[in-house]
């Protein structure tokens, strides 16, 4: 039986999850120093693609919140930049 690539191909993509845990043993992998060398090379470019998903992911989570905040009864929106630094009073730098 075939052994299966573990790294997915374009139309497979990795969950979060997924992509953090690969990190995690590549670090491990490469930290532990017994990586043949012949072996760095796609441990790199595998770490790359599960940065890079991990990093969309990230990316969707912010966008999906950049202007969400929670509501709460009456709560109004408000231009009000909030409350601005106190006074000391004149003349005092």
């Amino acid at each position: 039986m075939p052994r299966r690539d573990p790294t997915p191909g374009p139309q497979e993509a990795l969950s979060y999850r997924e992509a953090y845990a690969r990190l995690a043993r590549i670090a491990a992998e490469l930290e532990g120093g017994e990586a043949d060398l012949d072996r760095v090379l796609p441990l790199l470019e595998e770490a790359r693609e599960a940065y890079a998903a991990c990093q969309a992911r990230l990316g969707a989570v912010r966008a999906a919140l950049s202007g969400w905040a929670p509501e709460r009864p009456g709560d109004e929106p408000s231009d009000d930049p909030g409350p601005e630094a106190p006074d000391d009073g004149p003349g005092v730098s």
